[in-house]
């Protein structure tokens, strides 16, 4: 049965991982693994989720099947989350998934029983899996211009432009924030003009929001999605709690569709159903739960925002260090795009060549496209890293 099987590609990032682990020298340096991490290196369990897991503990009674859409609690306050009142909740459907890739999987069925003919457009650069959760279900992906990889910014004009040429009734798949693998984002200005496009060309905006909380505020950073969900008929939001709730292995996202009307809604709400149940028919429990205790606990949110705030300004923080190292060891090179740039992502922007050397000659491990993950920088190992990267330009 499996003879004719070849052996698939190894995943980039996961090849990353072993090698740091299995790389000797104590200064290795890895900013790799897409993971928030802590001043000491490690990924933790915030302390408000320990809390909601043992009241959890404490008081869940039964392992039983939940439905196929999952907790009605966890999708009730993750649409307010996510829309906050931006539009009618009659026209909101919101689902539990498996994490972000689970909610983008399940949205990429619908989409096929809906319009199989419908083409994505997607970010160059966009998150590597997408095209493989979205791709890999049959979808027809294609590219629309955004990020320049010589001045390090947004081309605004060129997407605006691609936009504008494209088929109505076609998706774009936008960042809400944290853009992957960039890490910039488009201004409200910019958003209101990308929205402007999908509103006159009567597109689908499929809205991925993984990172929310970790640019610039909960509400900050739903911007695009609320503002979308005011003027158009239509919309796609997928969610991920691994980030701002540090759930990663726990699997926890939720999929929020807006339907023109409550009968389109209704329809929606029994397709998406049908589809969560032929692919793997229900959701687990445990982390969704978790998140909707804290969310619907008022000191428990509260105190998850303080932890959440924590962990965003670690990142700016970080990114200033390197910044300033940076500009002190290569004074000819400019990297100010890396204060820019939200999230725990931005391009380095060094070749493919001295990423291969930064990785052989000092430990210093990343993507060959030379994105990097901020979390892995310490003030402990900033400067080794700073004199790593001048090493090699």
């Amino acid at each position: 049965m499996f003879e004719k099987l070849q052996p698939a590609p190894a995943d980039a990032i996961l090849g990353l991982i072993a090698e740091h682990n299995n790389d000797p020298r104590a200064d290795k340096v890895d900013l790799g693994v897409g993971v928030f991490r802590t001043a000491e290196g490690e990924t933790p369990v915030l302390d408000v989720v320990k809390i909601a897991e043992q009241h959890l503990i404490d008081t869940q009674s039964s392992k039983a099947y939940i439905g196929t859409a999952g907790d009605a609690s966890f999708n009730a306050a993750m649409q307010e989350l996510t829309f906050a009142n931006a539009c009618d909740a009659d026209r909101l459907v919101t689902i539990q998934a498996p994490g972000g890739s689970g909610s983008l999987r399940v949205a990429a069925s619908l989409i096929l029983r809906a319009r199989p003919e419908a083409t994505v457009w997607v970010s160059e650069p966009t998150w590597a899996n997408h095209m493989p959760l979205l791709g890999g279900a049959g979808l027809t992906l294609k590219p629309y211009p955004y990020y320049d990889t010589a001045r390090h910014v947004i081309n605004v004009d060129q997407m605006l432009d691609a936009l504008g040429q494209v088929a109505t009734g076609d998706l774009v798949l936008l960042h809400a924030c944290c853009h992957n693998p960039s890490g910039l984002d488009p201004s409200e200005e910019e958003w209101r003009a990308i929205s402007d496009v999908i509103v006159e060309r009567e597109l689908v905006p499929f809205v991925d929001m993984a990172y929310q909380g970790f640019a610039d505020s909960l509400d900050a950073d739903a911007f695009v999605v609320r503002h979308l969900a005011e003027r158009v008929p239509e919309m796609i939001v997928t969610n991920s709690c691994s980030k701002n709730f540090g759930l990663y292995r726990d699997r926890v996202g939720s999929l929020s569709i807006l339907a023109a009307d409550t009968t389109s809604r209704n329809t929606i709400n029994t397709q998406v159903n049908n589809v969560v149940r032929t692919i793997y028919s229900v959701p687990p429990d445990h982390g969704a739960v978790v998140v909707s205790l804290i969310l619907n606990d008022p000191e428990l949110r509260a105190a998850w925002r303080l932890e959440l705030a924590a962990m965003r300004g670690r990142l700016r923080e970080m990114r200033v260090l390197l910044t300033d190292a940076l500009k002190e060891r290569a004074p000819d090179h400019d990297f100010s795009h890396l204060v820019r740039a939200t999230g725990m992502f931005c391009f380095l922007g060094i070749t493919a060549d001295q990423v291969a050397r930064l990785k052989k000659d000092y430990g210093v491990y990343m993507v060959d496209s030379s994105r990097i993950n901020i979390a892995g920088i310490t003030a402990h190992n900033v400067n080794y890293l700073a004199d790593s990267i001048a090493a090699v330009l």
